[in-house]
């Protein structure tokens, strides 16, 4: 066997690892809502959208209103009054860190469609890339094996980190979502990056003003997901 279909077997192992795992985690969903008492028929139940991202999806250095998920979240109660977002995103996060809390956030939450926003903290701590990959494939089969969609936003490390290392970073991303079969959109930065004047004054984190552009950004993204579409072709560059 050569070395390239060695480390495919060996990815496809560990996939299916993690989709053994989400079954498991779909099954521990379904014996706790058959355990639930039956409830009075009441209004249409609202969908609701989870986030999990890092301080890019936690509106770092803003008010919690002012960040792209809120302003997200503003959108869609206007123009699709049965969806709700959450923020699960927690400034610092890494991949490894999303990866340990998808279990009790898909069980408290239930969520129709999830959006995973991470790795910007890897690629800065120069985390492995198959470290990263594994924890990424873990998020995405659990969030497929409770029936939500998946939206993966990727994202791009400087030069500096060395080209090998941003190649095989930014190719992850879309490694994982030709595997697991779901929307990519490549660069969440992507409208702002060449604009020095949307970020903060640690040249990393976009401004309030910028907000309006990531959210547009990623709306358009989530736009077949949110119509029901747990699959749609991915939004390639």
């Amino acid at each position: 066997m050569s070395f390239e279909r060695f480390r495919y077997a060996a990815f496809r192992r560990r996939m299916q690892c993690a989709i053994g795992w989400g079954l498991l985690l779909a099954a521990t969903l379904a014996v706790a809502q058959a355990a639930e008492p039956a409830a009075a028929p009441a209004a249409e139940t609202p969908r609701t959208l989870l986030v999990m991202g890092d301080s890019l999806s936690a509106g770092y250095g803003m008010a919690a209103d002012e960040g792209w998920v809120a302003l997200l979240g503003e959108d869609l109660a206007r123009n699709r009054p049965g969806w709700r977002v959450i923020n699960a995103s927690i400034s610092g996060e890494t991949s490894a860190g999303g990866s340990s809390r998808i279990v009790p956030e898909l069980m408290r939450h239930r969520p129709d469609v999830v959006v995973i926003a991470l790795g910007a903290n890897d690629g800065l701590r120069g985390l492995p890339i198959r470290e990263m990959r594994r924890n990424l494939a873990r998020m995405i089969g659990a969030s497929q094996h409770v029936g939500a969609g998946v939206l993966l936003v990727g994202m791009r490390m400087p030069p500096n980190l060395g080209g090998d290392y941003t190649g095989r970073f930014e190719a992850l991303y879309r490694e994982l979502a030709d595997f697991f079969e779901v929307p990519l959109l490549p660069f969440l930065l992507e409208p702002i990056a060449l604009d020095r004047q949307a970020f903060q004054d640690d040249n990393l984190h976009p401004t309030v003003q910028a907000q309006a552009r990531l959210r547009d950004h990623v709306r358009a993204a989530l736009e077949p997901l949110l119509d029901g579409d747990r699959a749609p072709p991915r939004r390639d560059e």
